[in-house]
């Protein structure tokens, strides 16, 4: 094995331990790396050796190449964040990547899931087991607070106010903000951490964690995918359009289409720019169109 083999392994296992990344993305990252690594034999060039314009280059083939702008992006991600960790881990004195743009990207609006169809979700949660309160609570809150998923894994038992109603997120930068508990999401915390919930987990005594697996471990970002592809499963819902951040962009669309101010919604999700919560405006117009087409009796004359 190579030193760029090597080091290439190191960064996929970073990826995959620390960062959390989908098997997906993975290997999307091995193809792209690979692919450049095969390019640099091919101009003689090394890792120690490369420069910025040589980088520049190479992203200027994949465009000549008519590869898809999400692809080439994604290409230069891994990319950078490849000579990133070579750089952090000392496999490098410069890193040639820092400056590397991908180009324009295309504006890819979320695809929510509908508010009738999210309930139904919701509602097929109906059993009393700690695995049915825990699965109940952890999609309310999902879709009530538009929290991010690696907030939800955050969330310890201290950071829930029930005389205030309240939710303390940690999310981007260790930033922190309170986000409001519905009624709805109010009941169905109090239930699994009521007896025969939380606390039926072995050691659930042991973790400050409000999630736990069922070894009572905390729940992980993994396990709160296999408990979303489970639930989308049994209530008959395509799997491929559900996962984590639907709910978060399900959350948006819906508030938006319900008359809630945008500046409301970009401070309940915790973004920094009022612009990324603009996208979410954008869907809620495409729905609203798409409901007046169906609905208007003269909007197709």
């Amino acid at each position: 094995m190579t030193a760029g083999d090597r080091y290439l392994q190191e960064y996929l296992q970073w990826l995959t331990i620390e960062k959390g990344r989908s098997r997906a993305t993975i290997e999307a990252y091995r193809r792209d790396i690979t692919r450049l690594r095969e390019w640099m034999v091919a101009q003689k060039l090394t890792l120690t050796a490369i420069r910025e314009e040589d980088l520049e280059r190479y992203a200027n083939s994949l465009r000549r190449a008519r590869r898809a702008e999400t692809s080439i992006a994604r290409s230069v991600a891994a990319i950078r964040g490849w000579f990133g960790f070579l750089l952090i881990e000392g496999h490098l004195e410069l890193d040639p990547s820092a400056r590397l743009r991908s180009g324009r990207r295309g504006r890819s609006l979320p695809k929510p899931l509908g508010e009738e169809e999210l309930a139904a979700l919701l509602d097929s949660i109906s059993g009393d087991s700690p695995s049915d309160r825990r699965d109940r609570a952890l999609l309310e809150l999902l879709y009530g607070t538009g929290a991010r998923v690696s907030e939800v894994v955050g969330i310890g038992l201290g950071d829930l106010d029930f005389d205030e109603e309240l939710i303390l997120l940690t999310g981007k930068g260790a930033k922190q903000r309170l986000v409001p508990m519905g009624s709805t999401l109010n009941t169905v915390l109090r239930a699994y951490l009521g007896p025969g919930g939380r606390s039926s987990y072995p050691q659930a005594r042991g973790d400050t964690r409000l999630f736990l697996n069922t070894r009572g471990g905390s729940l992980s970002r993994q396990g709160i995918d296999l408990i979303i592809d489970k639930r989308a499963l049994l209530a008959g819902i395509d799997r491929s359009r559900i996962s984590a951040h639907v709910f978060r962009h399900s959350c948006a669309t819906h508030m938006l289409a319900h008359g809630a101010d945008v500046r409301v919604v970009q401070e309940l999700l915790g973004h920094v720019s009022i612009s990324t919560t603009q996208i979410y405006t954008a869907v809620a117009v495409t729905s609203l169109k798409r409901e007046y087409q169906n609905a208007h009796p003269r909007a197709n004359d």
